[in-house]
Parts: C-alpha cells; structure tokens; sequence
C-alpha cells in the first residue's frame, strides 16, 4: 500500500468519526441579551449546538418541540420566573429527565437551595467563570448519558440494569455532598469577604482614634500639670480666672479628663478586639488541619451571637453556663468547626424561642438535663470534657424539645421545621458532615418534648 494511500484511509476514518459523534444540545433561557452573548460564544467553541431563549414561556415550548440535552435557565425574567419555568418542566413526563442549571448570583444561598429542591441538578454562579461552566455542564451531560445508557441496558438485561442503578445511584449521592460542600463553602468564603471588607473600613478610623487618644492623653495630662504648677506660682490669679475656674469646675475636670481618655481608648481597643475576632472566625482553612484552642471558638461565636442572647419582649435573657475542662490544642479545621458552633448555638436559641410561645414554658419546657431540676431562666449549657482519645464538646438548651419522628431527621439535607424563608435546612447537615467526614468525629443529637435538647460532638485527638 502506497503513502498516500495510507493516508486518505486515515483521513477518511477521522472525518467518519466526526460524523459519528454526537453533537449534545444545550438550551440557553436568559433575558439578558450580554449573558446569552456570552454563553453561547463559550458553548460554541466547546462544540455543542446552542439554542437561546428569552423567556419562560418561550423557552417551554422550545424543550417540547425540540428537547435539548441540558437546560441553563435563569431565574429572574419576565412573564413567569426561572422558578415556576422549572416546576412545569419537572412535571411535564416528557421533560421532567432533561436536567436543568440554574443561574444565581454569588451569594444567593436561598435561591440555590430553592432551585435544588425544584429539581434542578446543579447551579452556576454570575458573573460567570468560563472553566466552572464547562466542567459543571460536563458533568451533567455525562450523569445525562449515563441515565440514558441505563434505561437502554434495562430492557436488555435486568441484572445489568439493577448495577447500574446502585452506581448512578452513588454517584448521584456524592454530587450532593459535593453541591452541599460547595453551598458552605460560598457561604463562609462570602462571610470571609464581608468580615474582611468592614475591617478594613473599621481598622483605618479606629487606628486614627487609637493614636490619638495617646497623644490626647499624654497632652491633656501636660496641661493639667502646667494648670497645677501656675496654682502653685500664682494662688491668686485674679476674680476674673477664678470665676472661669468655678465655673467650668476645674478640679473634676482635671481629675474627669484622663478617665475619660482611658474610657474611650478601652473601647477602640475593644472594637478592634472585636473585628480581630471576626476575622478569625471566619478564616479560610486550609488543605492542613491547625491546633487551636477550641474554647476561643465558642467564645467568638457567643459574642457574635450575643444580641440574639439578650433580653427580647417575649423572654428574660438567656443565660449560658460554661463548664470548660483543660483541653489541650485540638487539630482540626477551625472556620469548619467555628460553623457548627454557630449553627448548633443558633438552633438552640430557636429552640428556646419557639419554645417560649407555649404557654407552659414555666412548668414544663424549663427542664435542663436533670427532670428533677425546675428553672425558669432560658438557658444553654456548653460543656468541654477530653479523655485519652477524644474531645467531648456538649452543647444543650432548655427550649421545647422534639419528637423522635424529628429528632431522626434534623441531620438528614434540606430537611427544617421553620417556616418557609426561616430556614433551608443545611445547617445541621453541613454541621454533621464537618465533624464526621472532615474531622472524623460524631455528632449526637439527644431531645424529646419538654426536656430540651442536647448536641454531643466527639472529635478524635489524633486527628
């Protein structure tokens, strides 16, 4: 066989190839005239067939006449929203398979969590990164083709079908995880961001109110020594001065002047305390676990959570008990474990609030721990205890309680009992996959009606 020959077979095999390949369609639904621009440009050059829409209604009757593979559909747009465009996608039979992207703004953690309970697959994130687009639209397509891979090998073999089936079904599970990991993950690193912003905003004036306080102290201090030393050299300094001195009441002014001064830079001090806090609670962790005082944790979450602990109409305050034992340092992720701080001492407060609408607060929602101890002080206890493999954080309350039908489901994604907009039902989750999963620890929940509840976390030492 001659070269050339050779070579016109080669070519001729890659353009069957071509041929053969499967170009998938992905339907664009978007008001927006900038995004459709961008979005079909980065589909484009990626080799799929893009369809474009500008609205909900549009955009249904398109899947029915020409159904994509993959749908990016926006939230906010005329006629019926992105929301509602999903729900009639999700129960038509013949569209509710093709799965569907929202798009959202960065930090529009309800919207997702909305959206996800809809029957989207996933979410992207605007203003739009081209590499997060693509790889996220290529892992539904490929979930897609497995799904329909699967329905194919169904009527070939049952057996084969109920594998497949077990595998879609973990892998689907750990798209989840991934996607729960990934609303967290926003969530802090935008808490990370605003905490930054504002103590950036905060550290420049208070800096400036810091060093000169010092100056204000050290000069007030030399005028009210050359104020002494001219009493001195001069007792009698005339019937004018001495009435300007009585009146404006020299002495408590010289004696007022420098605690005023001290005062005032006790609370620029405090306040950069404060946003040093804040910032440490919301650090970034790394690839690498960090030894950490975990006490330090709690403390800054209570003084966040502090405004929410105060006294409110409807209650007294709520009163915490602190039993710290000597813990040593502790490796761990210490943004993670700050954040299941939060949501537990959040859900106790609740607790506690809901619990306070019973009229039986007095007598009987104000158990704690002991059934024979009667109190009618809102409070929650945290308590540290280590031993020779773990450490034992208890995080507990006096609220109302609950059944054992709730109890077994507050760990479970999406799942709350508050109202819609309240709650999306990922505190817990998230707080339960932190310490089991990236801390290799457990996490207990012990309540029933009346009696309060409380949250056992046991993290290893040699973490």
């Amino acid at each position: 066989m001659s070269e050339n020959n050779h070579l016109e077979i080669t070519e001729t095999s890659e353009l069957e190839d071509t041929f053969n390949k499967i170009v998938e369609t992905i339907l664009v639904i978007d008001d927006s005239p900038t995004n459709l621009e961008v979005l079909y440009t980065t589909l484009a050059d990626a080799g799929y067939e893009v369809l474009i829409e500008m609205d909900g209604i549009s955009g249904i009757e398109q899947v029915q006449s020409n159904p994509p593979d993959l749908i990016l559909l926006d939230i906010m747009m005329p006629n019926i929203d992105g929301f509602e465009t999903c729900q009639r996608l999700q129960t038509n039979p013949l569209t509710k398979d093709i799965p569907i992207i929202f798009m959202t703004a960065l930090t529009d953690t309800v919207a997702k969590v909305k959206g996800l309970r809809l029957g989207a697959v996933d979410y992207i994130t605007k203003p739009f990164q081209q590499d997060e687009v693509l790889a996220r639209i290529k892992v539904q397509l490929k979930l897609r083709r497995l799904n329909l891979e699967l329905d194919q090998q169904k009527q070939e073999l049952e057996e084969r079908v109920r594998e497949r089936t077990a595998e879609l079904s973990e892998a689907l599970a750990a798209l989840q995880k991934i996607q729960l990991q990934l609303v967290h993950t926003e969530k802090i690193s935008s808490l990370g961001q605003l905490v930054a912003g504002v103590a950036h905003e905060i550290n420049n004036p208070i800096g400036f109110i810091s060093t000169n306080l010092y100056h204000a102290d050290k000069y007030s201090q030399d005028l009210i020594h050359l104020l002494k030393l001219y009493q001195q050299k001069f007792p009698n300094p005339g019937r004018e001065i001495e009435e300007i001195i009585e009146m404006v009441d020299l002495g408590h002014i010289s004696h007022d002047l420098p605690k005023l001064i001290s005062s005032m830079k006790l609370g620029s001090d405090r306040i950069q305390g404060i946003m040093q806090s804040l910032r440490n609670f919301s650090r970034a962790d790394g690839l690498e676990k960090k030894k950490v005082d975990i006490h330090e944790g709690i403390e800054t979450t209570l003084m966040i959570l502090q405004h929410r602990l105060k006294a409110q109409t409807y209650r007294p305050a709520i009163k915490v008990i602190k039993e710290y034992g000597n813990i040593p340092q502790l490796a761990c992720y210490p943004g993670q474990l700050n954040q299941v701080f939060m949501n537990l001492i959040a859900n106790s407060i609740d607790a506690i609030d809901e619990g306070v609408q019973d009229s039986k607060w007095e007598s009987e929602k104000s158990k704690f721990f002991s059934p024979n101890k009667i109190i009618s002080t809102p409070l929650i206890c945290i308590a540290t205890t280590v031993d020779r493999e773990n450490v034992t954080i208890h995080i507990g309350d006096n609220g109302k309680g609950m059944e054992a039908k709730i109890r077994d489901q507050i760990f479970h994604a999406y799942y709350t009992t508050k109202p819609e907009g309240k709650g999306t039902g990922l505190g817990l989750s998230i707080s339960y996959q932190i310490i089991t999963e990236q801390h290799a620890g457990t996490l207990e929940c012990i309540s029933s009606p009346g009696k309060g509840t409380e949250f056992i976390i046991q993290i290893p030492l040699q973490g």
